[in-house]
């Protein structure tokens, strides 16, 4: 009886032990065991034959319930069969007007709208790849993007017709083909798309038209930008995107639920998580073309929204709208994605209510990801023994100055200590692979990193800069090297850079971003010398900025300086740059500010940034 005592004893206190002792034991123990259904699930797939890819998984999807609606688009729903015969028009349609075979990389530049899924899918069925294009580029970036994943084929949203005009001879004498998401083209050298398809059967597609992929084989193309100056297409191979359709269903997502899509599916955020995740949980998408930070609760109350994704951004547009009494009248219960700062965390959880909030850390081309499982404010990650087994990756201590990873005497990285800021590093393995860049074999040998901790290891270089604290949470600190993040999108300097030196004024640019007060990321500022006897063309300047970059990209701040500092290896300095800001009270060197209501860069004035600080001056 005593001993029964002891052991009921033992049994009532061991709840509060562990709350005492390890507070995350029952969150640590949960993520363990998705890892593992994940692995095992994942394993299956792969074991299966023939080969089972992300399209296979919608095909289940659409037979096991047909008429669920998948997409949701300005008061017009799609089911799961409406989106299958939907893209079989469109692939039996490139059938018929092109040659297009299995293997054919295909061009996408389109917003977001449910024809963009449609191609999707339709070039799926047919084996191709599809290369994601940033709707924002134009002109040499847009060349860039497209030939350096090889493309055959353009498809391109009707409202980007102009555009592609600018580049059409270029394209042409590459032999490429050009399709307008429209009824009709006249324009020569472009066909229309739409009057195809809905003219096209919607017959299913054989799947000998994919007979021959492989989990290597490549699936999509998407583009980061990185010190090139130009962007870079991130491969994702099959095997990597059948990985990535767990992330929703690993965050509890289930087909109840329904996910609401504002951001671009260009991207890895939109495209991967949204919209591939929402095909392995069988979930209902609502699509937008665009953020609004007015109609976004609207949208969640209309359409009964539960999950929603953001970017630190988002989160922040959403709590500077006004505050009304219905703030929490939605049904939205879990918020995925990346990038949101504490204060943000807090304030959106105070106003809008118990949202479980999902925050996560990854690279489109990495090759390890985190995820805040405990909802640890702050936190994009918790270290776990037995992810880090699978995925091994460690913190190494950064010269940031040099811009390079600390050596020791042998030559090898040194361990960034508990607290302490570190470049995240993961190493290279068959179950973590880094596939790289395509056409880009000097981009991809930047982002690996030999000798880390024994010489011939290979690790992936994130190019991050994270910190884990003494809990074993991990926190994202900075981006190192040549990009910054504004506006929810990357920012490559030396682009930027290059474009400023087009300038009739201008000799030189050393751009960089700079923290803005009540912003997340950093916005574009540049210090630039002028050329000999040239004095600096205010209008001039914005209308190259302007004419060749998006908006998220131009330098908002310029410093004009008699020249640019260098460091031993002839790097251009910018930490000091970087530290003094755009304060034209802590700057002697003449500053100017963007004003896109004049069209031109005006003298920065005490005013002005005052304006900025208090937000009278909107970014």
């Amino acid at each position: 009886m005593y001993i029964l005592s002891i052991v009921l004893a033992s049994v009532a206190i061991f709840p509060l032990v562990l709350k005492i002792f390890c507070p995350y034991f029952w969150d640590d123990l949960f993520y363990l065991m998705n890892l593992v259904r994940i692995l095992v699930t994942f394993g299956k797939r792969r074991r299966r034959k023939p080969l089972f890819l992300v399209l296979d998984r919608y095909f289940e999807q659409t037979s096991n319930h047909p008429d669920r609606a998948f997409i949701v688009f300005e008061d017009k729903s799609y089911s799961y069969r409406d989106v299958d015969k939907k893209s079989n028009k469109i692939a039996n349609a490139l059938l018929k007007y092109t040659e297009l075979k299995e293997g054919d990389t295909v061009a996408l530049y389109m917003g977001n709208e449910p024809t963009f899924i449609f191609t999707w899918l339709a070039l799926a069925k047919l084996g191709c790849p599809v290369a994601l294009l940033n709707t924002n580029i134009k002109s040499k970036s847009l060349l860039h993007c497209f030939s350096c994943c090889g493309a055959k084929l353009l498809i391109a949203a009707a409202e980007l017709q102009g555009a592609v005009a600018d580049v059409l001879p270029s394209l042409r004498e590459q032999g490429v083909v050009v399709f307008i998401v429209s009824r009709e083209c006249s324009s020569n050298g472009m066909e229309s798309l739409l009057d195809k398809a809905e003219e096209a059967e919607d017959s299913p597609i054989s799947p000998s038209r994919r007979e021959h992929l492989t989990f290597k084989s490549p699936a999509v193309y998407i583009y980061t930008s990185g010190t090139t100056g130009l962007p870079k297409a991130a491969l994702i191979n099959q095997d990597r995107l059948l990985v990535a359709m767990a992330v929703l269903t690993s965050n509890g997502v289930t087909p109840g639920d329904i996910i609401y899509i504002n951001l671009p599916l260009y991207h890895a955020a939109g495209l991967i998580i949204g919209f591939i995740g929402s095909i392995e949980t069988g979930s209902t998408i609502v699509l937008r073309r665009k953020f609004s930070a007015s109609q976004f609760w609207e949208d969640c109350r209309k359409h009964q929204v539960t999950v929603i994704q953001y970017i630190g951004e988002v989160l922040r547009y959403l709590c500077n709208t006004p505050k009304a009494n219905n703030d929490r009248d939605h049904k939205v219960r879990l918020a995925i994605g990346n990038g949101v700062r504490t204060d943000v965390w807090r304030e959106f959880l105070n106003r809008f209510g118990n949202i479980e909030v999902r925050e996560f850390y990854a690279a489109t081309e990495g090759n390890v990801g985190f995820v805040n499982y405990t909802g640890k404010i702050g936190a994009v990650g918790r270290v776990n023994y037995f992810h880090r087994k699978i995925f091994p990756y460690t913190l190494i201590k950064y010269d940031a100055e040099r811009e390079e990873p600390v050596r020791d005497h042998r030559g090898l990285c040194i361990e960034a200590a508990k607290g302490e800021i570190g470049l995240l590093v993961s190493r290279i393995t068959k179950i973590a692979p880094f596939v790289g860049y395509a056409g880009n074999d000097q981009q991809t040998e930047k982002k690996r990193l030999r000798d880390v901790f024994q010489k011939g290891d290979l690790y992936f270089n994130s190019g991050d800069l994270l910190r884990i604290d003494h809990q074993n949470f991990i926190y994202f600190q900075d981006r190192v090297g040549d990009t910054f993040r504004w506006k929810g999108e990357n920012v490559a300097t030396t682009e930027v850079s290059d474009v400023l030196a087009m300038a009739d004024c201008i000799q030189e640019a050393n751009v960089y971003g700079v923290k803005v007060p009540g912003h997340e990321g950093r916005i574009g500022m540049a210090a630039v010398t002028l050329k000999a006897g040239a004095e600096f063309d205010p209008i001039g300047v914005f209308s190259q900025v302007s004419g060749y970059l998006p908006a998220y990209a131009w330098p908002r701040f310029l410093r004009i300086q008699g020249f640019l500092e260098m460091t031993g290896t002839f790097k251009q300095m910018k930490v000091k740059l970087v530290e003094e800001g755009f304060c034209p009270a802590a700057v002697s060197d003449p500053l100017y500010f963007l004003d896109e209501k004049e069209k031109r860069y005006v003298p920065m004035t005490q005013q002005i940034y005052n304006s900025i600080e208090s937000k009278v001056i909107k970014l």
